[in-house]
């Protein structure tokens, strides 16, 4: 499957990494570290050299209990980012955002992929994508990113994430967003417990009935701290990489996260068993 990204072709045939540029004081694994432009984009700029498809560009943390961002302060925490990456690098820029202004004026800045945690659920999110026409990662989360983790509860993970699914790309459809356009993100550590996570990944080839791409962000997240004796976010790489072998193994097309080379590494080994070392 081969995405049209405001011009820039994503080939999914072979799975792909996108690198996390998080330009926010309070993102739980590098707040602040990136909040300078001129840090932002030398990192866009190394995460490249290491192997990165896609650079995803976020100004509004998501993490349990973070404060929710202004339209305005999201702009201008992003757009100067976006703008600078791609006019000096020749990359897919990805805009994780929920707010359809932002959307657009990401778009107009140069990012050819939306990638939004609420699934295109905000007040004219899906008339935005619509009229964009590039691809949109629909995210599953259950509740909302300041009480999510409150008290989560699922009959089936899997089956009520597919459901989710199901009626997120019917809605798109419905709207005139093309299906080839969608990308599908299970949404690990969003409204979910550990036992969740954990069933979701050992269960996420169950989504391929779909049909669709599935984008996998388990990068450092709690339920690889709490796994590895509550480990600290920068101590999660190793059970990071290992969850990305399997989320691979399972069927995912991209592997958003925040480590690139050590991803790159292991992806080039599991390239390397199905396909041949030169195939």
């Amino acid at each position: 499957m081969i995405l049209d990204c405001a011009g820039k072709q994503l080939d999914l045939s072979r799975p792909k990494v996108m690198g996390i540029l998080n330009v926010t004081p309070d993102s739980f694994s590098d707040g602040g570290d990136f909040i300078s432009p001129v840090i932002a984009i030398s990192h866009a700029e190394q995460m490249l050299l290491d192997g990165a498809d896609i650079i995803d560009v976020g100004g509004e943390s998501t993490r349990p209990g973070a404060d929710a961002v202004s339209e305005q302060e999201e702009l201008d925490r992003v757009i100067p980012v976006v703008e600078a990456i791609t006019s000096r690098l020749s990359t897919i820029v990805s805009i994780d955002t929920s707010k359809p202004v932002v959307m657009r004026e990401a778009a107009a800045a140069g990012a050819g992929l939306i990638n939004d945690v609420l699934a295109l659920q905000a007040p004219g999110a899906v008339m935005a994508a619509q009229e964009l026409e590039v691809p949109i990662c629909l995210m599953h989360m259950q509740g909302w990113p300041r009480t999510m983790q409150k008290d989560p509860v699922y009959g089936d993970v899997v089956s009520d994430i597919s459901e989710f699914f199901e009626q997120r790309v019917a809605n798109c459809l419905s709207a005139g967003i093309l299906r080839e356009r969608l990308i599908l993100d299970p949404g690990f550590g969003f409204g979910k417990t550990l036992e969740h996570n954990l069933t979701l990944l050992a269960g996420l080839d169950g989504f391929r009935e779909l049909g669709l791409p599935l984008l996998v962000g388990i990068s450092r997240k709690s339920m690889i701290g709490t796994i590895l004796n509550d480990a600290p976010a920068d101590e999660r790489l190793y059970g990071s990489v290992a969850a990305a072998v399997l989320a691979l193994e399972r069927g995912a097309s991209i592997l958003r996260v925040h480590d690139v080379k050590p991803t790159v590494d292991a992806l080039k080994i599991v390239n390397a068993v199905r396909f041949g070392v030169n195939g």
